[in-house]
C-alpha cells in the first residue's frame, strides 16, 4: 500500500472514531422520559417531561401526564412555556394522610396543548417542567403514564412499566426512582436544578470532546498526507538532478 493510500485511510478512520464519540456523548431522546430520573422521597422536585418528537411526517400537538391514584399529589405547579398551554386537572379523594397532612384533593394530571402555529416538529424535542409535590415516602418508583398526541391524530401511550433489571418495553412510562434523602430534609427543587445543569454541561463537554478528536483525527491525517507529498516531491526532484 503506498505511503500515500495509508495516510489517507488513517485519516479516515481517525475521523470516523471522532464522529463515533461525538454520537456517544449526545443525549439519547429515544422516549417520553423524566429528568432528571430521580427525586427525594417525602419532598418536592422539580422534573422535567422530555418529550421527543418521533415520526418524521406529523408533529406533536399534545401531551398529558397522569399522576397515580395511589400515591395522590397535593400540589403542582407548572412552568410557563410560549406557544402551549398547561390545564391542571384536580380531584376530590377520600381523605389521606401525606407529609402529616390531611389531604382531600389531589392533582390528577397535567395537559399541555400546542396554540396554533406551535408544535413539536420531526427531528425536535422539547421539555415541560413542573414542580411536583409532595411525592411518596413507601414507594421507590413514581410512574408517570404519558400520552402523546400527533397532528395527524395518531395517539401514542406511554404506560408501559420497566420490570426491576429487565428489558426495556416498547412504550416506557416516565418514572422517576425515589430515594433516600441524604441529607435527612425534603427537596424543594434545587437539587433537581443541580442535577439537570451538571448533566447538561456533562453532554456539551462530551460532544466538544467528540468533535475535538475528530478535528485532531483530520488534522494528523491532512498532515500525514502533506508528508507524503513532500517526500515523494524530494524524491522526485533528486532523482532529476542524478540524471542531469
Amino acid at each position: 500500500m503506498s505511503t500515500k493510500r495509508f495516510a489517507a485511510r488513517s485519516a479516515a478512520l481517525t475521523a470516523a472514531c471522532g464522529l463515533t464519540a461525538l454520537l456517544a456523548a449526545a443525549p439519547a431522546f429515544a422516549h417520553v422520559s423524566a429528568q432528571p430520573g430521580e427525586a427525594a422521597k417525602g419532598g418536592n422536585a422539580k422534573v422535567a417531561l422530555r418529550v421527543p418528537n418521533e415520526r418524521p411526517n406529523a408533529s406533536t400537538v399534545q401531551v398529558k401526564v397522569t399522576f397515580p391514584e395511589a400515591q395522590p399529589l397535593s400540589s403542582v405547579r407548572t412552568k410557563p412555556m410560549p406557544g402551549w398551554t398547561a390545564e391542571v386537572e384536580r380531584v376530590q379523594i377520600a381523605p389521606v394522610q401525606v407529609a402529616g397532612a390531611e389531604v382531600k384533593e389531589a392533582v390528577r394530571s397535567i395537559t399541555w396543548t400546542a396554540q396554533p402555529g406551535n408544535r413539536i416538529g420531526p427531528n425536535e424535542f422539547n421539555e415541560f417542567e413542573a414542580t411536583l409535590g409532595t411525592l411518596p415516602d413507601d414507594v421507590d418508583e413514581f410512574v408517570m403514564p404519558t400520552t402523546q398526541t400527533y397532528d395527524n391524530g395518531e395517539v401514542v401511550e406511554w404506560n408501559m412499566p420497566t420490570p426491576p433489571n429487565g428489558e426495556e418495553p416498547e412504550h416506557p412510562a416516565p418514572t422517576l426512582k425515589l430515594v433516600e434523602d441524604a441529607e435527612g430534609g425534603h427537596s424543594h427543587g434545587s437539587g433537581a436544578e443541580e442535577q439537570v445543569t451538571a448533566g447538561d454541561d456533562t453532554a456539551r463537554w462530551l460532544g466538544g470532546a467528540g468533535l475535538l478528536v475528530g478535528a485532531l483525527g483530520v488534522g494528523i491525517g491532512a498532515g500525514a498526507l502533506a508528508r507524503s507529498r513532500s517526500t515523494r516531491s524530494a524524491g522526485a526532484g533528486s532523482t532529476g538532478e542524478d540524471e542531469s
